[in-house]
């Protein structure tokens, strides 16, 4: 099933085709169909030996399908990130029963003073 033409669709396609062109151009067609579809085979075959002798001996090395866009799952890129790190540290239990060091408030560069209010400007916008 290549773009979501089965057989039938196809065959539909075929008929209306003869209808419409008839049976005097549709050879012609048909022909030009072909030699279309010859040339098409021969770029993409030229593109590939180009492409091979551009990158050399990698070209072999390469799995083209982990390149394939259909196969971007941003979950899944990220579970593998995540799992690539190195496994953290275990907690003892000495250390989980510590209490946690205080930490002071960051506070937002778009704020104004700590011990006020944020500034408003009356006559912006």
């Amino acid at each position: 099933m290549i773009f979501g033409l089965t057989i039938e669709k196809l065959l539909l396609i075929g008929l209306v085709a003869a209808l419409i062109l008839g049976p005097e151009r549709l050879p012609k067609y048909a022909e030009s169909l072909a030699q279309f579809t010859k040339r098409a085979r021969e770029w993409v075959s030229t593109a590939k030996t180009r492409v091979r002798d551009e990158m050399g001996e990698d070209f072999d090395d390469v799995d083209w399908r982990t390149l394939d866009p259909r196969q971007y799952d941003p979950r899944r890129i990220i579970r593998e990130a995540l799992l690539d790190d190195a496994p953290a540290p275990s907690v003892t239990a000495a250390q989980s029963s510590a209490p946690a060091p205080p930490t002071t408030p960051v506070r937002s560069p778009f704020r104004g003073p700590a011990d006020g209010p944020t500034p408003y400007d009356t006559e912006a916008t």
